[in-house]
């Protein structure tokens, strides 16, 4: 986000704990969108990185080049083989969901 810092700083402090976990998914997604192309989209690369990194561990580690090819294909609603922001946060939430639901009956 850019601007004052020094505001950014202060409403963050001011944030909710969901506030500031939505900045962090909004954040996430640009610290990867871009680094081969539109900054607003994720290539196969940028989210195999993203989860990796991210993610590794509710999803674990992807290797295999197939499966970064079907994670794919599963969030890439409009057919452009990338994913955009909408797509990323649709992928959170059924991981969100996900880990609810198995945190429930632990």
């Amino acid at each position: 986000m850019a601007g004052n810092s020094q505001g950014l700083d202060h409403l963050i402090f001011a944030m909710s704990d969901l506030e500031k976990a939505m900045l962090a998914i909004i954040e996430t997604f640009h610290q990867y969108s871009g680094k081969e192309g539109d900054k607003h989209k994720l290539k196969k690369s940028e989210l195999k990185e993203l989860i990796n990194n991210e993610l590794s561990h509710f999803l674990g580690e992807i290797k295999e080049q197939e499966t970064v090819d079907k994670v794919m294909e599963t969030l890439d609603v409009d057919g452009d083989a990338e994913c955009d922001f909408q797509e990323f946060v649709a992928f959170v939430a059924v991981i969100t969901s996900a880990c609810h639901e198995f945190f429930e009956h632990e």
